[in-house]
């Protein structure tokens, strides 16, 4: 299948795909903002709180220019961006103006709720340089292997094309998603639950005094 081809092929065969996706059906691939957990969704150092969510919509809406994010001390921007289920990651846009303030690099890491700039020190999964997107015809493909069960995302961008801040007005996010495994919780705590009755077995006649 397509997935073989992609394993060892890196990132070749995702022109086909971009193809496909700019024959209008491009909408649905790109439909993972629709699996971000919004209220825990978190965009460090935005000059207007809660700015940083507006760049996750719908593929249709990306070229609404009067939503964007615009970074406040310095040109660095970090999304935290945590889903409602297990996200296999396929591919990430990127869309800015045709300036300075465009982000020029994007580092993404997986699975590290509440990243902080601190770490940002560390390794990330994969890094992307940056072309300037106005209209939303660059994917950047991730390494699908890395990044097959994804339930948190950290996007971070560095640095920008020299602005003093850095400005985005839509992220999009591809992939698959499927329902975090809700029947394993029940599992455990299935097995858990025998537990006390263990200790049960013990003596309770000295304790019965004591329970009101």
């Amino acid at each position: 299948g397509a997935s073989a081809a992609m394993a060892h092929g890196p990132g070749r065969c995702c022109c086909c795909q971009e193809a496909a996706a700019a024959g209008g059906e491009g909408g649905a691939a790109w439909g993972l903002y629709l699996r971000i957990d919004r209220q825990r969704l978190q965009c460090l150092n935005e000059r207007r709180e809660g700015s940083g969510a507006l760049v996750f919509r719908a593929w249709e809406q990306r070229g609404d220019r009067a939503q964007f994010v615009e970074s406040d001390d310095d040109e660095e921007l970090l999304f935290n961006v945590p889903f409602t289920g297990n996200v296999k990651l396929k591919g990430v846009m990127v869309m800015g103006e045709d300036d300075g303030t465009h982000p020029a690099e994007m580092r993404l890491f997986k699975n590290i709720p509440h990243m902080s700039f601190d770490d940002t020190a560390r390794e990330a999964e994969q890094t992307f340089s940056l072309n300037r997107d106005l209209t939303g015809e660059l994917e950047y493909p991730t390494k699908i292997a890395r990044f097959s069960n994804v339930h948190h995302l950290s996007i971070h961008f560095p640095r920008n094309f020299g602005a003093e801040t850095t400005k985005i007005f839509y992220i999009g996010l591809k992939g698959e998603w499927t329902e975090a495994h809700r029947h394993e919780v029940t599992i455990c705590s299935y097995e858990a639950s025998p537990n006390p009755a263990d200790h049960r077995s013990e003596p309770i006649t000295p304790q019965t005094p004591f329970i009101s």
